[in-house]
Order: C-alpha cells, then structure tokens, then sequence
C-alpha cells in the first residue's frame, strides 16, 4: 500500500500578506483551516505543518497539530518540502505538497491527486477543465496540456494550444482547455533530486517551478478533479472569502 506524507509548507513572511498563515478567519486561524481539511483527506497517512516561524509552530501546538521547523531561507514550497520529509523521521513512498493559503481546501483534492501515484509516477498534479473566458485569459491561473498518457507536456499562463480558426472569445466551447490546481506529490527519492535542479530558463520565462522539472526530464503525470483552487494571497483575497462566508456561498 502507498504510504503518503501531506506536508503543508506555511512561511510567515510574505510580500503580499505577511502572517497569513495565522489570519483569523470565522474564529479558526488560515493554518488550523487547512490542516483540518488536510487530515481529513482518506489518502494521507500523517500530515506535518513546514514552517519557519515560531509564532506558527506554536499555533499549530496549540490545536493539536505536528509541525517541524524548517530554514528560513527556502526559495520555494518544494525546497521546504523536502527538509520537513528530511526531519520526519519516517520513509514515505510519496509527499504531497499541500498548499497552507488555502483554508477551504477539499480533502477530496487531496484524494483525486493521491489516485494517479503508483511507484512509476516521480511527479503528479491535478488539472480541472476551464468554462470561462476569464479564467482561459488569467494570468495567474496556470494552463496545462497532456499527452494521451495522461503526463504533462507543458505549463504555461497563455491559453495553450491557440486555436486559430475561432476568436479567442470562443475558444472555450471549441477546445477543452485544462486549468492546474495548485497541489503537487512527489515520490519521495525524486523530491531529493529536483531540490538540487538550477533554475531553467522556461521557468524563469513563465514563473512555473514544474517547467524546471520538466525541462531537465522527469515527469509530471496529471489527474483530473472537479475541486477548485481557493488561494488566500493578499488581504484582499480574504475580504473576498469572508464576504462569500457569510452570503453562505462557501462552507
């Protein structure tokens, strides 16, 4: 049976929102939110928060939550990934890097990803369709294309593939364009070696880290989930979810 390790990377500064991790939201903390949601998820075998900051680590061991701290100088959520497995004290097949700005997470997520990993999957993600024209045209929201295998062929923040023989304004009811939901696993001998990749060109080009991965060779196999991405980046971003909280449009 496949033994996962969900890790939640939870830094507290953050040029955008610093101490997001411990914004209040309805009487729960960001971080205790998603630690919850995470635990819940049938897939997980342990769930530990990665974090650098004291006055995180110690709202997670006031809920009750295992925590490990980790350096303060990690570039990115994989890199603080992999010094957290490090420090676990335990060998898991695969850890799944679950994102600590998104307290409306749905374990459900989690289990769709942890559906695809078996011992030839190094890398996996999750992708859902896009039905807008917004989001197809959002910067921020990371386009996906994959082979008939099921693995990614590339990321990218442009509409990919363009479709030349209709307007963009009806490109999504002629092509199924995927969308990446911001959740990645990692068998764990490969998290080990892409922590040790130099920064690659495409990703410097789109601000992906996976473009690194796959530009050196290793795979990302991709799975399908009907869940969205609910990310906290800015205050404003909280605003907007405590506002959709109390319409009850968000449980």
């Amino acid at each position: 049976m496949t033994k996962i390790l969900g890790i939640i990377p939870s830094r507290y500064e953050s040029s955008r929102f610093p101490g997001k991790a411990l914004a209040d939201i309805r009487g729960k903390s960001m971080i205790k939110r998603v630690y919850e949601q995470a635990s819940k998820a049938q897939s997980l075998d342990r769930v530990i928060v990665a974090t650098d900051d004291a006055r995180i680590a110690d709202e997670v061991e006031s809920f009750g939550g295992e925590w490990v701290m980790t350096s303060q100088e990690h570039q990115s959520g994989t890199d603080r990934c992999f010094e957290a497995y490090s420090l676990s004290g335990e060998s898991y097949d695969f850890v799944i890097n679950v994102q600590g700005d998104e307290p409306f997470l749905k374990p459900g997520q989690i289990d769709d990803l942890s559906a695809v990993l078996n011992k030839e999957v190094e890398l996996a993600t999750l992708v859902k369709k896009i039905t807008t024209t917004h989001g197809l045209f959002d910067p921020n929201s990371c386009k996906a294309v994959i082979d008939t295998n099921g693995n990614a062929i590339y990321f990218s923040r442009w509409p990919i593939p363009y479709l030349r023989d209709h307007g963009q304004e009806d490109w999504v009811r002629h092509h199924d364009f995927l969308e990446q939901v911001g959740v990645y696993a990692y068998r764990s001998d490969i998290l080990e070696q892409i922590t040790r990749l130099s920064l690659s060109s495409l990703e410097k080009a789109e601000s992906l880290e996976q473009l690194r991965w796959m530009e050196n060779g290793f795979k990302i196999k991709v799975g399908f989930t009907e869940y969205d991405s609910q990310c906290i980046d800015t205050p404003e971003d909280l605003e907007r979810m405590l506002k959709l909280l109390e319409s009850g449009s968000e449980r």
